[in-house]
């Protein structure tokens, strides 16, 4: 199965740096991004992603916040919300949300072990 992977960041590098990691382990994958949470939410009601990968730290509105609205819009979405910001507040928070906290800068073991959950949680919800 191809699945839609939402990347949201307001930094292009980032988004480009997380991209690059998703295109090595599941180059046939379609990547979408958003550079903050309105795109976000309207790529998300557009494109219906199935995992989506959000910042913490975004002007506006946080990752957390977004990581909830998204599970709200979608609860078969799997979320992470992305941090180099490892307080446990964050962590409890991001988890409270129904999302996984991955730290940043995100190498490619902990996204393959996100992306290996998030696949197994997709194909259990579609029985």
């Amino acid at each position: 199965m191809t699945y839609t992977v939402l990347i949201v960041d307001d930094s292009k590098l980032a988004r480009m740096s997380v991209a690059k990691v998703l295109s090595t382990l599941h180059p046939d994958w379609k990547r979408i991004e958003a550079a903050n949470a309105t795109e976000a939410l309207q790529q998300a009601r557009d494109l219906s992603p199935q995992i989506v990968l959000v910042d913490f730290n975004m002007p506006g509105q946080d990752g957390v916040t977004l990581a909830a609205e998204l599970r709200a819009l979608d609860p078969g979405v799997s979320v992470a919300v992305v941090s180099a910001n490892r307080q446990v507040e964050v962590i409890k928070r991001t988890q409270a949300a129904g999302a996984t906290f991955l730290p940043k800068p995100v190498t490619e073991s902990a996204l393959a072990d996100f992306l290996s959950s998030a696949m197994a949680r997709q194909k259990a919800d579609s029985r």
